[in-house]
């Protein structure tokens, strides 16, 4: 039986430094079907010496069973769960002594769609948030009253203007919003890419992870 909880002790992949011994942290989510190890070798693309790369495994391979578009209660118990898993991730890292504004959280498809939620709902200023083909939760028309500031937080979205899973709408209020609450956000949308992270992107994700670690 499916409980809130489903998310809670999955395992965590890790590379970098040992979060003891790292100045900074990036939290990486992967996609529907994916797994941590699969996400976590974004890592050799982001280095930095002084990075602690997490990736939390989803129960089933997957944070939640419909389309981020779908109405937010066909989604739970499994977001709430996945939302909750981030934020004990986030908060292991500042118990380990990394401050909040040297975290960073990534993710690709639905884990750049919860890495957006998140971040939106818990706004603060972060390291830094990369989402590669995602966007925030909801049906359209959702309302996007998220409470708090990003406070310059630097985003990087990226995503293809006819992605068959991430419509180009939602990207661009995903940008919206996120700008709204504080954030410094950088936008790419790339024509005819299909649903993957290309050079670019990788080469925008990485000065970024340079920036939060120095």
């Amino acid at each position: 039986m499916m409980t809130d909880s489903l998310h809670d002790q999955g395992p965590v992949a890790t590379a970098g430094r040992p979060l003891a011994e790292a100045r900074a942290a990036l939290i990486l989510l992967h996609g529907r079907g994916a797994t941590a190890e699969s996400i976590l070798s974004l890592a050799d693309y982001l280095p930095h010496a002084d990075m602690a790369y997490l990736a939390p495994q989803a129960a089933n391979y997957t944070w939640y069973p419909y389309s981020f578009l779908a109405p937010m209660e066909q989604n739970e118990p499994w977001l709430s769960s996945a939302l909750r898993r981030v934020g004990a991730l986030v908060a292991e890292v500042t118990a380990a002594g990394i401050p909040i504004e040297r975290i960073m959280l990534a993710g690709f498809s639905q884990g750049a769609c919860l890495a957006s939620e998140y971040v939106a709902r818990q706004a603060q200023r972060y390291g830094g948030l990369l989402a590669f083909s995602g966007g925030l939760i909801g049906p359209p028309g959702t309302p996007r009253d998220y409470q708090g500031t990003l406070e310059g937080t630097p985003v990087f979205i990226g995503c293809s203007d006819v992605d068959p899973h991430i419509p180009l709408g939602r990207v661009e209020e995903t940008a919206e919003v996120l700008a709204r609450l504080g954030a410094t956000v950088d936008k790419r949308i790339y024509p005819r890419l299909g649903h993957t992270i290309n050079d670019d992107e990788i080469a925008a994700a990485a000065a970024l992870v340079r920036k939060v670690g120095a």
